[in-house]
């Protein structure tokens, strides 16, 4: 099983490394009805199915149909594999569209686990955008239990890892904090949420919800927006 504490081997990202085209004559030779994209969504499949603990390119090859030898004629190494397969994961969340760039204050009250986002706390508002973020990425790693222990283990570069960054980036920008304040904070939610990784199965939504409105105070809070010690303290 990959870990965080493997490397006892020196290896570059898969999304630093350019991976040379194959001559013609070599490329005739790769099995026909493979491609990259293929064995990534089987890769993704299979550890949805097996766990990351049974994964392995044996494994994965006789799900395509295809002997082990086979897969390397796309990738180099079963590490880049799931490199791969744990950008295609964080590619099925739904990022929130761009806030309006006019800094915006907390509401007054967080909603409530499973119900409606009211005034202040829609699409409109920062911290409505940062909770439909966070579910949204604490549901796919309880859809893929595999991508927490992949997210601490690899440096998590990807296009889609790029796009989830950018993202809350985007919503913290709109929380009028000063950059240095604005830097704090985003260092504050990646730890959070990557930190629920491996109890998302077994935390309770609504002990979740609890500890993101704390989190969402406390930003408003090094902001000097008022009205929200009492705000995450209704929810709990």
């Amino acid at each position: 099983m990959v870990t965080a504490a493997d490397p006892e081997e020196t290896r570059t990202s898969v999304w630093l490394t350019a991976r040379p085209a194959a001559p013609a004559r070599r490329r005739s030779e790769a099995p026909s009805g493979l491609d990259r994209e293929r064995i990534t969504v089987a890769t993704v499949r299979l550890l949805d199915a097996e766990g990351l603990g049974r994964f392995s390119m044996r494994r994965l090859a006789a799900d395509l149909g295809v002997t082990a030898m086979s897969l390397y004629w796309y990738v180099d190494t079963k590490h880049d594999l799931l490199e791969l397969a744990l950008d295609r994961a964080l590619g099925e969340l739904a990022l929130p569209a761009a806030p309006d760039p006019k800094p915006e204050a907390l509401p007054e009250s967080p909603p409530e686990a499973g119900s409606e986002a009211g005034p202040g706390t829609g699409p409109a508002a920062w911290p409505g955008r940062l909770r439909v973020l966070a579910c949204g990425y604490r549901k796919l790693l309880v859809a893929h239990p595999w991508v927490a222990p992949l997210t601490a283990a690899y440096p998590n570069i990807g296009p889609h890892a790029r796009a989830f960054d950018a993202a809350l980036q985007r919503l913290l920008d709109a929380t009028g904090l000063a950059e240095a304040r604005r830097t704090g904070a985003h260092l504050a939610v990646s730890y959070f949420l990557h930190g629920c990784g491996g109890a998302a199965r077994r935390l309770p939504e609504r002990d979740f919800r609890l500890a993101l409105d704390v989190l969402i105070a406390g930003i408003g809070g090094i902001g000097g927006i008022g009205g929200v010690a009492g705000s995450a303290a209704k929810t709990a």
